[in-house]
């Protein structure tokens, strides 16, 4: 089958189609669940899939309102579109919102990180000294970071590091992207600035634009403690009252499981993170709202921690690293730019990205709470008995 040379004035619902057709003759299956419609489609077999010849509906739900205070001051009652085929995780959710807005909502917090790219260089003669190589690094900086900026006037290199590993140097940029998450924009910018390294600092060889010290779509012990792309931070005490009424348990029963699962267990399994299913709540938002979803492993290695408060518990997560925007990529195909729309505040004084990272934090949050109150109740499976079949 050949499913890339197809005639020129085909639209790209009908490039979809004769694909879909060729694959059901072929294969003899029946693909007539995945045809689409223009007004599914926009621009996704331009712009975001090759060879496409369909699409796979997700279902979504919707948890909220969920008040939050921003980290500019506002308020805001969000409400939260959850792409999910898991029965209760919506519902979950749903009840940590009620809970949380009961509460005065959920205090939130982000930092601009930035996303990151390690370019792997190679020394080319071992007698060379690799201190002199990062020293010619550092003093051509200014340099070596114009040629990157010069790839996009939507990126800066906010700051960049140097590891040393006989016989490699990793230099790591990370970026600002503006709206964008801006993967591709950072792999462009530092794809430019290698080949100018290997012109003018004539040690070092470009061996991959891409070394792995940036840990993208990886979980790793370094993106967990210094943070990648956006961290945010969410936080809320909640009063034995609304533990007893919308959640059904106790501050003791809660801080009894927290410790339990959060501590103990996730220092026994030499845990990356210690939540209890933050990838959930992340993975259903970022499909939604066309985030680039395989960067739910970072999003993963989020920490929750439970305290006791004055008359209840005070929770909290910190998600060290959100890869999220609100331009390109998934974002502007139709359904996922409606999704964003309902969730981003235009009136919030706070970049559009951040914003969206912390509403992030809020939800897991929101979910973090329902969950350990369903394990400290004993109700996580019956719930799932009712709900998931």
């Amino acid at each position: 089958m050949d499913l890339r040379h197809l005639p020129d004035h085909l639209t790209g619902v009908e490039r979809c189609e004769r694909r879909r057709l060729m694959i059901e003759r072929a294969l003899k299956a029946d693909l007539s669940a995945v045809r689409v419609s223009q007004d599914a489609l926009g621009s996704a077999e331009e712009n975001n899939c090759e060879q496409m010849f369909g699409h796979v509906p997700i279902p979504v739900g919707a948890a909220g309102p969920l008040t939050v205070r921003f980290s500019s001051g506002q308020r805001a009652d969000v409400f939260l579109p959850l792409a999910t085929t898991e029965g209760a995780l919506v519902a979950s959710v749903n009840r940590g919102c009620k809970a949380l807005s009961e509460c005065d909502g959920v205090r939130t917090s982000s930092i601009r990180h930035g996303v990151t790219r390690s370019i792997a260089l190679r020394m080319q003669n071992a007698k060379c000294k690799m201190q002199n190589a990062e020293r010619q690094l550092h003093k051509s900086a200014k340099t070596w970071k114009a040629v990157g900026e010069a790839t996009s006037k939507h990126l800066h290199i906010l700051s960049y590091t140097i590891d040393r590993h006989s016989p490699y140097l990793f230099l790591t940029i990370a970026c600002d992207t503006d709206e964008a998450m801006g993967m591709n924009m950072v792999t462009i910018a530092a794809d430019a600035i290698g080949k100018w390294i290997e012109q003018h600092i004539g040690e070092l060889e470009m061996v991959t634009v891409a070394g792995n010290v940036d840990s993208d779509k990886k979980p790793s012990e370094r993106t967990h403690r210094l943070g990648r792309g956006y961290e945010a931070g969410a936080e809320a005490i909640i009063s034995e009252e609304v533990l007893s009424s919308h959640l059904k348990t106790t501050a003791s029963a809660l801080l009894k499981v927290a410790k339990a699962k959060l501590t103990v267990g996730s220092k026994v399994a030499q845990a990356i993170g210690a939540n209890l299913h933050a990838a959930n709540v992340i993975a259903a938002l970022y499909l939604a709202t066309g985030q680039d979803a395989a960067h739910v492993v970072e999003g993963s290695l989020a920490d929750t921690v439970v305290t006791k408060a004055d008359r209840g518990i005070r929770i909290s997560v910190r998600l060290p690293s959100l890869l999220v925007g609100v331009r390109g990529g998934g974002t502007s195909l139709p359904a996922q730019n409606q999704c964003l729309k309902l969730i981003l505040k235009p009136k919030t004084r706070i970049h559009p990205s951040a914003q969206l990272a912390e509403i992030i934090a809020a939800a897991v949050l929101a979910g973090e709470l329902s969950l350990l109150a369903a394990q400290a109740t004993h109700t996580l499976a019956s719930s799932h008995k009712k709900l998931a079949r």
